[in-house]
């Protein structure tokens, strides 16, 4: 999937905000090998190269366009374009940190035992993904789906959550873990303008399904998609839309 940095970054500082959080509970003095899986267009890995000048800091992303910007911004990092899935740093790491990234990638009961097992003794996995896909910001993108002509075309796309229960990821960690903190936040994201999360979910969750659409049917799916939000997301009478948003912290570190 192409990503399009512009529109991800439409709404920057609400995206930004939860790797913040999970940055501030990363208790770790001096690491000297860091990694930013899906660093999209670098404003995480920048926030880990101020707070680890010292470092050595590489992102790593499978889009030519997100990297592309985070270069353009980012200048003491080094920059790697592979798919996450086939991820392997060169030696073990001391912190690997993934901000909104290992949510597309399958079987976590495999995958994140690995990502641990890349790390240093005392090394810590840092992880940030949303948990927000019973939300009927992702629930109507299904049922638009399968309420148009382009249903045979789209339905394979649908999958089951992509995200496990909490209880889930500490089973997986456990045995490799000195410690583990795992936590959710409901975000309440404050939104303005015109379809404000589709607009949202466009950067993200609904592209894939448009990439497969050619004009005027994406034009048609996105008016059709956009019709059911407004329903469930009502604007305030000041324009305003809140739109809550769950999101899963996990924080391990390796014994």
């Amino acid at each position: 999937m192409a990503w399009n940095p512009d529109q991800y970054l439409k709404f920057s500082e609400a995206r930004l905000r939860p790797a913040v959080d999970l940055l501030a509970r990363v208790d770790l003095g001096s690491p000297k090998l860091v990694y930013d899986l899906g660093c999209g267009a670098g404003n995480v890995t920048r926030l880990l190269a101020d707070r680890w000048p010292d470092a050595s800091i590489t992102g790593v992303d499978a889009s030519a366009e997100m990297l592309a910007q985070a270069a353009h911004a980012q200048t003491n990092v080094s920059w790697i374009r592979q798919s996450l899935a086939d991820w392997e740093p060169s030696r073990p790491a001391d912190l690997i940190f993934s901000n909104a990234a290992l949510h597309w990638l399958p079987r976590h009961d495999t995958l994140f035992p690995k990502l641990l097992g890349h790390l240093a003794a005392g090394g810590v996995l840092a992880v940030q993904m949303p948990r927000n896909f019973s939300a009927p910001s992702h629930t109507l993108i299904a049922e638009t789906v399968r309420h148009g002509s382009w249903r045979n075309r789209l339905e394979h796309l649908l999958h089951q959550a992509p995200v496990a229960e909490p209880r889930d990821y500490y089973e997986m960690l456990a045995p490799l873990a000195r410690s583990i903190d795992i936590w959710e936040t409901d975000y309440l994201q404050i939104l303005h303008g015109a379809d404000p999360v589709k607009e949202w979910t466009k950067g993200t969750w609904l592209k894939q399904f448009l990439d497969v659409l050619d004009e005027p049917e994406r034009a048609e799916f996105e008016a059709d998609y956009a019709r059911r939000l407004r329903i469930a997301y009502p604007p305030l009478a000041d324009g305003t839309t809140l739109f809550p948003f769950r999101r899963l912290f996990i924080l391990a570190q390796r014994a």
